[in-house]
């Protein structure tokens, strides 16, 4: 009977799990982060940017990672919050999407009180208060795509003229982050200049020889933050192919498969990551609700990968229909191109 993970290797499964792998696209937007934060300080008129992907890229992890690299940085006598994550009030009024950014601060020494003598206060006046006095240098707001979804267009043109306010009265960049349909954002006349940075985190590929070298390249990333005496060759075609097959190029799906493979290599104990870890890791996520690649040959694996994105369809006739799912298309690449890439 296999025993049970110690709590040193539950913490180094955590880690791994919980590691990022800054790869082009990952230093693109985090560069782009930093810009703003240091154009606040010239612009009198702040930049903003943009930043769509399908589900499962990461980009909720990317920013989670960035607020920590800075809260890291910081010197000790340094007070504030420098990000703020928040989000749209989902299904409600500007005034809760201004009263969630001010529940944001407050979990970071923010003091508010939304009443006072049983008078409402000015929410926009306040929230642009204590992002001045919590020194704020640049507002992440996640899951945009919801503004889009399920609103009029009066109430969207409502939220970015909020946003607008917010933005230059607090002298603040804004990151507006969402769905690939988060990008009608840039339609309002508010925003189509503001957006000065747009960028789009995208699916891993390898139908080309550069898109694979990327993969590649990632997947050796990984391979570095694993816990084991000898890091696994996951880039060799052995893995990665089936590894591409089983996530279809999804971050999210991939982490997880991973994460799994070395949960059952640390139980068994094992230096590294061997064949019958991904078997079973593909088998314990997936069962037999999909062909288990990794016990093919890797000539003999077959592949999809994402043809169209999902989108939102303003004009379907009903509810469950307005969000379409992403697209999926056979892939083809033969074992001898995958080698022959370098």
């Amino acid at each position: 009977m296999t025993q049970p993970l110690s709590e040193h290797q539950i913490h180094l499964l955590n880690q791994f799990s919980d590691c990022l792998v800054e790869h082009t696209q990952v230093k693109q937007i985090f560069e782009d982060f930093d810009q703003l934060r240091a154009s606040r300080l010239f612009h009198s008129d702040p930049q903003c940017m943009l930043l769509t992907g399908d589900t499962g890229v990461g980009k909720s992890h990317l920013i989670n990672h960035y607020q920590r690299r800075v809260v890291s940085s910081q010197t000790a006598s340094r007070t504030g919050k420098p990000i703020l994550v928040s989000r749209i009030a989902s299904g409600k009024g500007i005034d809760h999407t201004f009263a969630q950014i001010l529940s944001d601060l407050e979990l970071f020494g923010s003091h508010r009180r939304t009443r006072q003598r049983g008078m409402q206060r000015d929410l926009r006046k306040d929230t642009v208060k204590c992002l001045i006095n919590a020194n704020v240098e640049l507002l992440i707001i996640n899951e945009f795509q919801e503004v889009i979804e399920f609103k009029s267009q009066q109430e969207r043109q409502l939220i970015a003229n909020a946003l607008k306010y917010l933005s230059e009265a607090a002298k603040l960049p804004i990151v507006l982050v969402g769905m690939p349909w988060a990008e009608k954002i840039a339609d309002e006349p508010q925003w189509s200049s503001r957006l000065i940075r747009r960028r789009q985190l995208s699916y891993f590929d390898i139908t080309t020889d550069e898109a694979q070298k990327y993969f590649r390249r990632y997947l050796k990333g990984l391979a570095n933050h694993m816990p084991l005496e000898i890091k696994p060759a996951i880039e060799q075609a052995q893995f990665a192919i089936p590894l591409f097959a089983a996530s279809k190029g999804e971050n999210r799906i991939l982490k997880h498969l991973l994460t799994e493979t070395l949960r059952h290599a640390l139980l068994h104990n094992s230096s590294t990551l061997e064949r019958e870890h991904f078997i079973a890791a593909h088998d314990s996520l997936f069962g037999t609700s999909q062909p288990n690649p990794f016990r093919e040959t890797p000539d003999k694996v077959k592949f999809s990968r994402v043809a169209k994105a999902s989108y939102y369809n303003p004009n379907a006739l009903s509810h469950d229909d307005l969000i379409v799912s992403r697209q999926y298309t056979e892939a083809k690449r033969t074992l001898q191109e995958w080698i022959a890439i370098t």
